[in-house]
C-alpha cells in the first residue's frame, strides 16, 4: 500500500478563474460571474444482445449543457433574448474559462465552450428584502476545446 497523498495546495481554489464571453466578435470579461458549470452527457442507445440478460450500451453522440449565475448588472444576455424576439435571429456565443491557482503545482486549464445558446433567462427582477440581485441562465453548447490542460499532481505516476 502506497503512502503518497495529494498536497493540500494542489487543490484548485474555486475563485481563481477567468471567464470571457464572445458574442458577435465582441469579447467581454465576464467578471460579474459567480459560478458557471458546463457538462457533457454521452447519449447512449440500449443494445439488446442475444444470449445476455443485460443489454449493452453504445454511445451514439454527446450533448453539452451548462448554467451560469452572476451579478444582476449586465444586459448582454437579455439583449440576446430581445434580439431573438424582435428578429427571429438566434445568437450563438463562446465562453472561455481558465482555472489557474498560483499555489498549485498543476498549472492552468482552459476550456472554450463553442456555439453556446441560451435556453432562456431572467428579464427583470427585484427583491425588497435582499442585499443584492443575482441573475442566471442555462444554455447548451455544440462543441468544446481544451487548449490548456492541468499537469499531473505529484505522486499520480
Amino acid at each position: 500500500m502506497s503512502n503518497i497523498t495529494m498536497n493540500a495546495w494542489d487543490a484548485i481554489s474555486a475563485t481563481k478563474a477567468e471567464c470571457y464571453i464572445t458574442i458577435e466578435n465582441e469579447r467581454y470579461n465576464f467578471m460579474q460571474a459567480l459560478k458557471l458549470e458546463a457538462k457533457i452527457e454521452k447519449v447512449k442507445s440500449e443494445i439488446p444482445i442475444l444470449g445476455r440478460t443485460m443489454k449493452g450500451n453504445k454511445t451514439v453522440g454527446m450533448k453539452g449543457t451548462g448554467s451560469a449565475t452572476f451579478h444582476y448588472n449586465t444586459s448582454i444576455f437579455r439583449d440576446i433574448l430581445y434580439k431573438y424576439q424582435q428578429s427571429g435571429k438566434d445568437l450563438y456565443f463562446d465562453i472561455q474559462v481558465t482555472n489557474e491557482d498560483p499555489t498549485s503545482s498543476v498549472g492552468r486549464q482552459t476550456i472554450i465552450l463553442k456555439d453556446c445558446n441560451l435556453n432562456g433567462g431572467i428579464i427583470t427582477k427585484f427583491d425588497a428584502t435582499g442585499e443584492y440581485l443575482e441573475d442566471e441562465f442555462e444554455f447548451t453548447f455544440e462543441s468544446w476545446e481544451m487548449p490548456e490542460r492541468f499537469g499531473k499532481v505529484a505522486g499520480m505516476q
